[in-house]
C-alpha cells in the first residue's frame, strides 16, 4: 500500500503531518453504514437544546457569507492530504445567527443516516472551522458528505462530521458514535489521540 496509494511525507513536510501519518495520493472514503443521498431541496439544518430552535434550507445557507479554505486533513486511519481546497460558511459566520444559551459547553454533531459526533463549544466555534459545500470547485459529493459537511482542520476528520444536518448544544459532554466505540474524546492528530486508554 506504501509507494501505491500513500508516501511518507518529506522532511519540509514534517511541520504539517502529524506524527504517525501518511500523505495520501488521493481522496480515501471511508464511511461506517450506507451513504445518505440527500437532495439540496430536502436539506435541512436544525440547532436545538440550549440554544433557540431554529431551522434553516439550503437557501438560507447560502446567503451567509462563502469563503474559500485551503487545509491540511488528517484521518485518525493514518493518512493525511495536504491543501485540500474547500467553500463554505465559517462556523463564526453560522454562530452568528443563533441564540445560544449562555450554560452551553457542547455541541453534539447530527447527520443524515444517524450518525453523531461531539466538540466542546471551544473546539467548535473557531475561525477556521466551516461548513463546505464545495470541494475543489465542485460541489461536494455524497462520499465526501454532501451536500454540507463540517470541517475541524484541527482535529482528526471523524469530528469533521459528513452530512451534518443538526447542531444540539448541552451544558455537558455528551459522546458521539465512535467516541462511544472506543475513540477518543478529543482527537487532535499533534498528540495522536486517536482511541481512548
Amino acid at each position: 500500500m506504501i509507494g501505491k496509494f500513500f508516501q511518507k511525507p518529506e522532511l519540509e513536510q514534517s511541520d504539517r503531518v502529524p506524527p504517525g501519518q501518511f500523505l495520501t495520493k488521493g481522496f480515501p472514503v471511508l464511511t461506517y453504514g450506507n451513504t445518505p443521498q440527500v437532495n439540496i431541496d430536502d436539506w435541512e439544518f436544525r440547532v436545538w437544546g440550549l440554544a433557540t430552535p431554529k431551522t434553516w434550507r439550503w437557501s438560507d445557507f447560502m446567503t451567509m457569507p462563502q469563503h474559500d479554505f485551503t487545509k491540511d486533513f488528517h484521518c485518525v486511519t493514518r493518512w493525511s492530504k495536504l491543501d485540500v481546497q474547500w467553500t463554505g460558511i465559517k462556523v463564526t459566520d453560522f454562530m452568528s445567527q443563533v441564540e445560544l444559551d449562555p450554560k452551553a459547553t457542547h455541541v453534539l454533531q447530527h447527520c443524515y443516516g444517524g450518525y453523531t459526533t461531539n466538540l466542546t463549544l471551544d473546539e467548535f466555534v473557531r475561525e477556521d472551522n466551516f461548513f463546505a459545500h464545495t470541494l475543489f470547485g465542485e460541489p461536494l459529493p455524497p462520499e465526501h458528505g454532501g451536500p454540507v459537511r463540517l470541517v475541524v482542520p484541527h482535529l482528526y476528520a471523524w469530528k469533521s462530521a459528513k452530512w451534518i444536518n443538526g447542531l444540539e448544544f448541552f451544558d455537558h459532554e455528551e459522546s458521539g458514535f465512535w467516541e462511544r466505540n472506543g475513540y477518543h474524546r478529543r482527537g487532535e492528530p499533534w498528540a495522536e489521540e486517536r482511541y481512548s486508554s
